[in-house]
């Protein structure tokens, strides 16, 4: 048998030595799996999420049960979000009805008669349907978009903006808060108002005055019936769904205001939570995509503990 000389053993023992340390150096230099969504909010801090102003916050009370609340765009929309909060200080919409359930498109309510009085509201204003893109917070979204120049998120609203035209506009998303109105670009003011329940309709952009947004209780509108007439009005008064109330949140007693907080769309874990709408890591995606149009990427809104909320 040939022996095997120190020289050899040496080198064969160095060269296990580098490759051990390869292979150590390859597992140091390992990085994590990049986070989930999940992942991404539960290790949010407080700072990555905001409290909406009360004044800004609308609870649509139905007769049957249910509260749905929505929080105003003044930043878009300041004369109709100030119109808004005037016919709800009137009570104008207190017992008054859904008048239309439109089958993935909207659920629309105002007076059938349009007869109430307005009291210190106005029933008609100016057209909101844009504003001047100078000033806004805009957080972009990289993907592109098929109904305007540039896309992403303003205060936690789903908008566009337009660099040659200078202008920027809210995108009618999912849960989109919007100011219904005839043929007259200027016919509407907030006595009509609708909420998008179907798939994002964004023809209707800088078409109609977008007011805010739903944070809270889709799942009351989503499930309404449907209008059996043209468009999804309903044929009959008895077919109607009666509206108890429509407040101001700050109107309200601290104790009967629902505590909400909205993630912010202008920080790192903003970036991040993004980037896992737009690259699915979740087990159970086998193709991660890569992209996110506008009104999938949801801004996300939790409920604020009282313990929590007394911590603050």
């Amino acid at each position: 048998m040939k022996s095997i000389g120190f020289s050899t053993l040496m080198l064969s023992f160095l060269t296990g030595s580098a490759i051990a340390a390869q292979t150590d150096a390859g597992k140091a230099i390992e990085k994590p799996a990049p986070p989930t969504t999940a992942q991404v909010l539960a290790n949010s801090s407080a700072h990555d999420w905001r409290q909406p102003d009360p004044a800004n916050l609308l609870y649509l009370d139905l007769a049957g049960g249910g509260r749905v609340i929505m929080e105003l765009a003044p930043a878009f929309a300041p004369r109709h979000a100030d119109n808004i909060r005037a016919l709800a200080r009137e009570h104008y919409f207190d017992q008054l009805a859904i008048l239309r359930v439109q089958e993935n498109y909207v659920v629309q309510w105002g007076d059938p008669d349009g007869k109430r009085e307005v009291g210190k509201a106005k029933r008609t204003l100016p057209a909101e349907f844009f504003r001047s893109a100078t000033g806004l917070n805009f957080s972009w979204l990289p993907d592109g978009d098929v109904y305007a120049p540039e896309v992403g998120f303003v205060d936690g609203f789903a908008a566009a903006r337009n660099s040659e035209t200078g202008q920027a506009w809210l995108a009618h998303c999912y849960g989109t808060l919007g100011v219904g109105r005839d043929m007259g670009a200027d016919s509407g003011g907030g006595t009509e108002l609708y909420v998008v329940i179907g798939h994002s309709p964004r023809h209707l952009d800088r078409n109609i005055t977008v007011a805010g947004r739903v944070l809270q209780g889709m799942e009351k509108l989503t499930v309404l019936p449907r209008g059996t007439g043209a468009l999804g009005f309903y044929e009959k008064p008895e077919q109607y769904v009666s509206i108890q109330s429509l407040r101001v949140a700050a109107d309200l007693p601290e104790a009967e205001q629902v505590p909400l907080e909205v993630l912010r769309t202008d920080t790192p874990t903003w970036n991040a939570y993004v980037d896992t709408r737009r690259n699915r890591r979740d087990s159970w995606f086998l193709e991660p995509t890569g992209h996110v149009e506008l009104c999938n990427v949801g801004v996300p809104v939790r409920a604020v503990t009282m313990l929590a909320k007394a911590g603050q």
